[in-house]
């Protein structure tokens, strides 16, 4: 069955704005009263940002959230750069605030070490296992 060619016109049309409209509504969403005049401290505030999880959001983080938590805290990052802090002291501080989930990427330290190393330590285990199993079979056959 064939399409009518105004029909298929139209939907390409239909398809180029909805696409258009998802893409809009994805841009980041730092607002322009946000961004600090200052470059160097724009882009340490974008780089923090975009490792800071929103705790409203799901698996996003504050850069690119629209939630009122987000700008508060992007907001929050940006005055603490202006009156000097570093990065880490920003982080340290939200850390204390909201825990380590409140990060992209935890730090390899504490609990986080049993967490990075249990899963490669589990596999090396299932893959021996597996292996002397079969080094088994083959000798009892």
């Amino acid at each position: 069955m064939e399409i009518d060619l105004r029909y298929k016109n139209n939907l390409k049309y239909f398809f180029f704005i909805l696409f258009a409209f998802f893409i809009a509504s994805r841009a980041l969403a730092v607002e322009p009263s946000e961004i600090l005049g200052n470059p160097q401290l724009e882009d340490r505030a974008r780089k923090l940002s975009s490792n800071i999880r929103c705790l409203v959001c799901q698996n996003e983080n504050i850069d690119s959230s629209d939630s009122e938590f987000a700008k508060d805290i992007r907001l929050f990052i940006r005055d603490q750069l202006i009156e000097g802090r570093s990065d880490r002291e920003i982080e340290n501080f939200l850390v204390s605030k909201y825990g380590t989930y409140i990060l992209f990427k935890p730090k390899f330290a504490g609990y986080n070490i049993f967490l990075y190393l249990f899963g490669p330590f589990i596999f090396i285990l299932g893959i021996s296992t597996i292996f002397f199993l079969f080094l088994k079979s083959k000798r009892g056959s």
